[in-house]
């Protein structure tokens, strides 16, 4: 078996020459742990094609067909064992377009839609954007880690709810929902008439022992009545390129992706398609198993700092991604702790309440950076504790 070594992030003086958000929302003295942009060096074969691009002029609108389902078919094969049909694959911008796009056809204006906090802020936004109405039944912990509350999301079915909208991996507690989980979801929706929309941006990014399984491959129920959305977006550092995939697989679902406007689309960015495109190539698979090996790295340093710095902190490491969720109110730093830290540590870190009532005292720290900025980061908020 080769030895996968780590991706090493850019120095932090090279990434100061970034102009996005992470990168530009705050002053210099402030190290940036909040937005998910990540720090390393894109990998060599987007690198290439975009380069190409722009030295050909290669700048207009995208194809119909860029080659991107055949390339994510490829990819879930090699990546999940899971076989996507490509035609039943259609793009669009972003993955919150492809949600809010797929709520209109799956829910009429007031309906139900079921999110599991705490989870991604944007969530809360897309549903009302969509006509819809957010039901919460939020995520329960215990000594094993976060699971769906399926006796509260079958309640809440069983009282008129149309939808789940499902995140998996699971932002910002980073859980990988089992299989059996996942078709048990598909069991309750199935029986009530609902439908399941699957965030899947985070997978290509699970860590070494843990097994993905993608929602539509969990059962056939989930085949039948489920939605997938996904992007190259957070394991590859793509945000600004815009393009994501709406993934079925079943013939019904098929049909209502089809029957999306044009124009929902002609929404994916051209550049978005040529990267992803390389990203979900075979080639690109070293570039991302070296970046997995350094967020594996990263997310147990996670814990030692905390633990040494921040003795009052409880984090429990992620399942998947570069996200971290940590509760820190035993702190005394009130519900929304990263303004104190901001403030007075000069560490930006995602806002905790923006996740839900379950993120009060709670941050997300973003550990996609090297271990000289994550340790930083760590030092700097412990010295508020020792004040």
């Amino acid at each position: 078996m080769s030895v996968i070594t780590p991706l090493q992030a850019l120095p932090i003086e090279e990434l100061r020459q970034r102009s996005s958000t992470k990168w530009r929302r705050y002053p210099a003295e402030v190290l940036p742990l909040f937005v998910a942009e990540t720090d390393f060096p894109m990998a060599d074969s987007i690198t290439r094609v975009l380069a190409r691009a722009v030295q050909l002029g290669d700048t207009g609108y995208t194809p119909p067909d860029p080659g991107i389902r055949d390339a994510y078919a490829g990819f879930a094969r090699r990546r999940f064992g899971w076989t996507v049909d490509p035609s039943r694959i259609r793009t669009t911008c972003d993955v919150m377009m492809g949600v809010v796009e797929l709520l209109r056809k799956v829910t009429q204006p007031g309906d139900r839609v079921i999110v599991t906090p705490p989870v991604y802020p944007p969530f809360y936004e897309c549903i009302p954007e969509a006509g819809a109405v957010v039901e919460r039944v939020p995520l329960i912990e215990n000594e094993s880690g976060w699971h769906l509350d399926l006796p509260g999301i079958e309640a809440a079915l069983a009282g008129g709810a149309r939808a789940v909208l499902l995140c998996n991996p699971h932002n910002p507690t980073g859980t990988v929902h089992s299989r059996e989980t996942l078709a048990a979801l598909a069991d309750l929706a199935a029986g009530f008439g609902a439908t399941v929309i699957s965030d899947e941006i985070h997978a290509p990014l699970v860590h070494p022992g843990i097994l993905f399984t993608p929602f539509l491959d969990a059962s056939p129920a989930a085949a039948r009545i489920g939605y997938t959305v996904a992007s190259a977006s957070k394991a590859y550092n793509l945000a600004g390129l815009k393009c994501a995939l709406m993934i079925t697989a079943s013939d019904d679902t098929a049909r209502v992706v089809r029957s999306l406007p044009d124009e929902v689309e002609w929404r994916t960015g051209l550049f978005g398609a040529l990267a992803a495109v390389a990203a979900f190539a075979e080639e690109s698979d070293p570039w991302l198993d070296a970046l997995r090996a350094t967020l594996d790295d990263n997310r147990r340093l996670l814990a030692e700092l905390l633990a040494e710095h921040i003795p009052g902190a409880r984090y429990r490491v992620p399942d998947a991604g570069f996200l971290a969720w940590v509760d820190l109110s035993t702190l005394g730093w009130g519900d929304n702790p990263a303004v104190k830290i901001l403030r007075d540590a000069k560490v930006a870190l995602h806002l905790g309440p923006l996740f839900g009532e379950e993120g009060k005292g709670h941050v997300r720290i973003n550990f996609g950076c090297s271990p000289a900025v994550l340790r930083e980061a760590v030092e700097r908020i412990g010295a508020l504790v020792r004040t």
